[in-house]
């Protein structure tokens, strides 16, 4: 609407994408642009300044930087370690899983500024363009979203050709690496990754860069969780947010969590992707057994269902939905018991868990010794049980026989 002087809230991260699509949406629209970082993690203050410098520089009105780190553990995370989430059995939604909440803060901000008008950079082939804009018009569907690069077709050439025609600073260049960095994880996108053939270069990788083939020696740790959450590492305790990032440069130096998922997109293509997840996969392997100990095979079995189906939906943008807060209920409940230490080793590529306790314990709690002792049952009961178990398959020999003729 030329008639809107409002200003247009863009999420921004600092990339040509984002980069470009300041002065692009000032010069098309005749409107001020206010970029918008909703920190997720992985935005130090070097970072902060930087990314304010660059906002301005490229002609915003305003810069907002928001610290959700907090807010994504308790909204986010916090359900995807109770369910023990990884996607394709791999790959713990390290980015991607923010985007939600991003479209929350930006809509928010949009309300306090009076904009009718939202944008993001993001392109035609990625799921993240899904993401933002389910979440957004599930907040506001009154809302306008400007996507310029997706819906003008703009090659990168192109872009960095406008910055400069104008003067205009431009994103750092060289790495032929995308690198996505947040409180969970990092994805890393290149060319190895467009095909299924091929891995990544050792130098590509972030956090263990060359880590199998350094000398580090093993080494032993603890994580304490409090009804699923994951209080105190190495008897330091501190908030959860604290805990992953010191997990993460600790399990990263092992290689823990480095990986290369490949899975379907929201859009129903495959898509391939590196990452590298230290602290998601020490933890999500911690609290999953911390869980056969306390949980029965009931909880686990209900819950590992829904677990899927969460992650599911999370992938596909749609957190904001009603059902998730539903499955959020369940997962909460499950964890009232959670609560134990887990000791852990650590080796380059390898995390053993070498115990666990609880208060809870189920295990404890068995007057019977697995293998050694039935002090819960007599030999007779066991025999009982064995022959009522064997019932539905024993009916079922029994049917094939009558309907061949053989009688009982």
């Amino acid at each position: 609407m030329q008639s809107d002087k409002s200003p247009i809230i863009l999420a921004f991260s600092g990339g040509l994408d984002t980069s470009f699509c300041v002065p692009w949406l000032k010069e098309t629209y005749g409107r001020e642009v206010i970029t918008a970082t909703i920190d997720t993690g992985g935005i130090d203050d070097k970072a902060a300044t930087a990314l304010e410098e660059r906002a301005l520089s490229l002609g915003a009105a305003e810069h907002i930087l928001l610290d959700c780190k907090q807010e994504f553990f308790d909204k986010v995370i916090r359900y995807l370690i109770a369910g023990n989430v990884l996607r394709g059995n791999a790959y713990p939604l390290c980015v991607g899983a923010e985007r939600g909440l991003q479209a929350e803060r930006l809509a928010k901000i949009a309300t306090d500024r009076h904009a009718s008008t939202v944008a993001h950079g993001c392109t035609a082939a990625g799921n993240d363009q899904v993401r933002f804009e389910v979440a957004l018009r599930t907040l506001n569907p009154r809302l306008e979203i400007l996507a310029p690069v997706r819906d003008n077709n703009w090659v990168r050439d192109e872009q960095l050709a406008f910055l400069k025609k104008r003067g205009m600073p431009l994103p750092a260049q060289g790495s032929n690496y995308s690198i996505n960095r947040g409180l969970w994880g990092i994805t890393i996108g290149g060319r190895e990754t467009l095909t299924s053939e091929c891995a990544l270069p050792e130098d590509a990788w972030v956090l263990s860069q060359n880590a199998f083939v350094k000398s580090v020696a093993a080494s032993t740790h603890t994580i304490d969780f409090d009804q699923g959450i994951p209080i105190a590492l190495d008897d330091v305790a501190e908030g959860p947010v604290q805990l992953i990032e010191r997990l993460e440069m600790l399990a990263g130096s092992y290689a823990i969590g480095r990986g290369i998922h490949l899975g379907d997109t929201v859009l129903g293509t495959k898509g391939r992707v590196a990452f590298e997840a230290p602290a998601a996969i020490s933890l999500i392997t911690a609290h999953r057994e911390l869980e056969k100990l306390v949980l029965s095979a009931a909880q686990t079995r209900v819950k590992d269902s829904l677990a899927h189906t969460y992650g599911d939906l999370i992938h596909e943008g749609k957190q904001l939905d009603l059902v998730c807060r539903n499955i959020e209920a369940l997962l909460e409940s499950s964890q009232q018991r959670v609560s134990g230490r887990v000791r852990f080793s650590l080796r380059p590529g390898n995390l053993f868990v070498e115990g666990v306790t609880s208060d809870y314990s189920l295990l404890a709690a068995s007057r019977g010794v697995y293998g050694e002792a039935a002090g819960e049952w007599t030999a007779a009961d066991a025999l009982g049980f064995s022959r009522i178990l064997s019932l539905p398959g024993s009916l079922q020999t029994r049917a094939a026989r009558n309907a061949a003729g053989g009688g009982k």
